[in-house]
């Protein structure tokens, strides 16, 4: 691997082996978010779970329909003006705004992921390349235990890998297919799962009094800037594994990956 590509993967690596929303909102709030968590109002995790389902169901809809290919540059800015105003449109309700507001603000990130994964080169019209972009949801929504395991993004990117190709294969043989098939019903179910963890955290920090507009931006622009950085990441891995082989990019992703751990 030259040092050119070298350096991109030790910049995806830094990505995503750190991939953490609720540092972003702890830096900006001043508290950890989880504290708040402790206080979201009842039925808080039906509206999350099901708010969550319906932004993933659309999200797929999108990255299908998405079958124009080619590289073309990245428009992150116009993406996150986009989803601050979103957030400032549903700061002022809080949570209660979670339900309409989720999904508009899922599927401008979706867009921006589709733009990044274009700019690094991936064919939108395979299947695989779209369902890779709603993948980043998922991948976004590490947990400590991910942290801890010894393969890192490799590991949160293997627990998708079957549903992945399974619904692209699926896809590739027999078309767009329908809602509620179980091929991407299982794909929404796996992705929920982890996605739903950082949905949490966003809510929990609109759950702080008096945050108004203003901070209902700030806490989506934290948000999207969050799912940018992983998937610039994540297809930054897939382009260099295009290019050398999985073999060779997962061997130089661990080491570099080791490079980068604390010292204890």
């Amino acid at each position: 691997m030259d040092k050119s590509d070298l350096d991109q993967l030790r910049n995806a690596v830094e990505l995503l082996e750190h991939p953490s929303l609720a540092a972003r909102l702890a830096n900006m709030i001043g508290k950890p978010v989880e504290l708040f968590g402790r206080s979201l109002p009842a039925g808080a995790s039906q509206a999350i779970a099901t708010a969550t389902t319906k932004s993933l169901e659309a999200a797929v809809k999108v990255a299908l329909l998405t079958i124009r290919g080619g590289p073309q540059a990245s428009s992150q800015m116009l993406h996150r003006a986009l989803a601050v105003a979103s957030g400032a449109a549903g700061g002022a309700l809080g949570i209660l705004s979670l339900p309409v507001e989720l999904p508009v603000s899922t599927i401008i990130i979706l867009r921006s992921i589709l733009d990044i994964a274009r700019s690094e080169g991936e064919d939108l019209a395979d299947p695989e390349a779209s369902l890779s972009c709603v993948e980043v949801f998922g991948l976004g929504g590490r947990t400590q235990a991910d942290d801890a395991a010894e393969g890192g993004y490799f590991v949160v990117r293997g627990v998708f890998a079957g549903s992945v190709t399974e619904a692209a294969r699926f896809i590739a043989e027999r078309g767009i297919v329908e809602e509620g098939s179980p091929v991407l019903v299982r794909l929404i179910a796996q992705i929920g799962s982890r996605f739903g963890f950082v949905v949490s955290q966003k809510a929990a920090a609109q759950t702080i009094p008096m945050i108004g507009a203003l901070g209902g931006a700030a806490i989506n622009y934290a948000f999207i800037d969050h799912f940018q950085s992983v998937a610039r990441g994540h297809f930054t891995v897939r382009r260099l594994e295009r290019k050398y082989g999985k073999d060779v990019v997962f061997d130089a992703y661990q080491r570099l990956r080791q490079d980068l751990r604390p010292e204890k």
